[in-house]
């Protein structure tokens, strides 16, 4: 049973990167992608039914708090999803460092979209622009409109932290 950890663990942060990368582009989290997640979380701690049982415990409870933050219109409902997903495979320390680490990286985030304040507003990227050079001019976009951040980027790397730091 040791051996299932690492590849849960790799499958988890390959889910993250690809809701990275699609929270940028789109500011959707799919409900697929967090049941995989919750599923991925639960069978990495079969080995241990009062571990399972503890994390769907706290992500319960997590689930509820977030359901308030979110009627108050201040995290938008698939960072809930995202975060109540990866709290199902993590015990009770691990969702607080989930939640820190989410935190930290949030913190970057928004002042990365703060420093886009002072970028000059770019024209449309041509076609065969980089990838950075499109991504740029559409957050530059969107920032100017006042989109929501893409907190799920966030959340992805308070993941990844969290599962790299637990171990394969």
């Amino acid at each position: 049973m040791n051996w299932i950890v690492p590849i849960v663990s790799f499958f988890e942060i390959l889910l993250l990167l690809y809701v990275a990368t699609i929270d940028i582009a789109t500011r959707l989290i799919r409900n697929e992608i967090c049941l995989a997640l919750a599923l991925l979380g639960i069978v990495g701690q079969l080995a241990s039914p009062m571990l399972l049982a503890q994390s769907l415990i706290v992500a319960a409870i997590l689930l509820m708090l977030l359901f308030v933050i979110y009627q108050r219109g201040m995290i938008g409902g698939g960072d809930v999803k995202l975060l109540v997903a990866l709290a199902i495979g993590l015990p009770l320390s691990g969702v607080i460092e989930l939640l820190g680490a989410t935190a930290l990286a949030g913190g970057v985030l928004a002042a990365v979209h703060l420093m886009m304040r002072r970028l000059p507003y770019p024209r449309l990227a041509p076609a065969g622009s980089s990838l950075v050079r499109r991504v740029y001019a559409v957050e530059r976009w969107r920032h100017l409109r006042h989109a929501p951040l893409p907190y799920g980027v966030a959340i992805a790397c308070g993941g990844i932290w969290t599962i790299l730091s637990k171990g394969f």
